[in-house]
């Protein structure tokens, strides 16, 4: 019997409510149609898409279309826009996103390496080609963002040093809690600022032990999964692991966001798609819709 923590939320707004859908990608590398089906069946309007594994966007456009879908984000990584800026926006025009996030970016190009001053032109002249397009650029952060530089975060570097219209946040509360800070608080400190926040849902023994994630390519790729044992750290739905999403989306309504993607990075308990689809049962039951 699955037993989920179901205190009742009460918020002045209804968030809109989106699936990762690296959340379900064995699903989607099989057959994208079908995956993305099941995905509305299981109470799902919106995705962010994390990798199209080979599909053209006309033809992912016409699986989000036939299925009533609509695609809210995406996370692809800052470099596509750089290189062919038409092409890769426009293929985000074609499928209908509204964001686009940074999946993560190696600490070798944050404050304090090299190439930080590099990387701050970079997102500039990104963003600005994605809001010239009507596309809002986001940073998704991982753990490895919290360490300190001169004091400060190196996330905060990262916000501080790029205009905030041009990069706004996209919080994943998971590893905010697991580098071991207070999302809440954090997301409060973005108010104006964090348009769309990542909900995420884990138990863990020992906070901020490193990697407890396998990043993804370009390509929507895992990569090599990182070894979790050390930190009794595992991925659950939502209101299955320690997360206080109570506090969470107060947060995230004070701090103006409109949309929350559920994320589930592995399921080894059951299906991916039955994690996502108690994930999103969770949030009913809690009264966001």
């Amino acid at each position: 019997m699955i037993s989920l923590k179901t205190e009742r939320m009460e918020y002045m707004k209804k968030f809109i409510v989106g699936l990762q859908l690296y959340s379900i990608r064995e699903d989607m590398e099989k057959d994208m149609a079908a995956a993305l089906g099941k995905v509305r069946e299981i109470g799902y309007e919106y995705v962010e898409f994390a990798g199209y594994f080979g599909h053209s966007a006309e033809d992912v456009k016409k699986m989000l279309d036939d299925n009533g879908l609509k695609c809210i984000s995406v996370h692809q990584k800052h470099d596509v826009f750089l290189k062919e800026p038409a092409a890769a926006i426009s293929h985000l025009r074609t499928i209908g996103a509204s964001y686009c996030a940074v999946p993560w970016m190696g600490k070798d190009k944050h404050k304090g390496s090299a190439d930080f001053e590099g990387t701050v032109k970079e997102f500039i002249q990104a963003g600005k080609a994605l809001k010239d397009a009507g596309i809002q650029l986001l940073y998704h952060n991982h753990d490895f963002e919290f360490e300190r530089y001169d004091g400060k975060f190196l996330l905060d570097w990262l916000y501080e040093s790029v205009p905030a219209d041009l990069l706004k946040t996209q919080i994943d509360t998971c590893w905010v809690r697991y580098a071991g800070y207070d999302p809440a608080a954090y997301l409060r400190k973005y108010v104006g600022r964090s348009p769309v926040v990542h909900l995420k849902d884990f138990v863990c023994e020992k906070f901020n032990m490193g990697a407890a994630y396998a990043l993804i390519d370009s390509s929507g790729k895992e990569g090599k999964p990182a070894d979790r044992n050390a930190a009794g750290f595992k991925f659950m739905p939502l209101g299955m692991g320690m997360q206080d999403f109570n506090s969470i989306l107060e947060a995230a309504e004070y701090a103006g966001a409109d949309i929350v993607i559920v994320e589930q990075d592995a399921s080894t308990d059951r299906p991916p798609m039955e994690a996502a689809k108690i994930s999103r049962e969770y949030l009913r039951g809690s009264g966001m819709a």
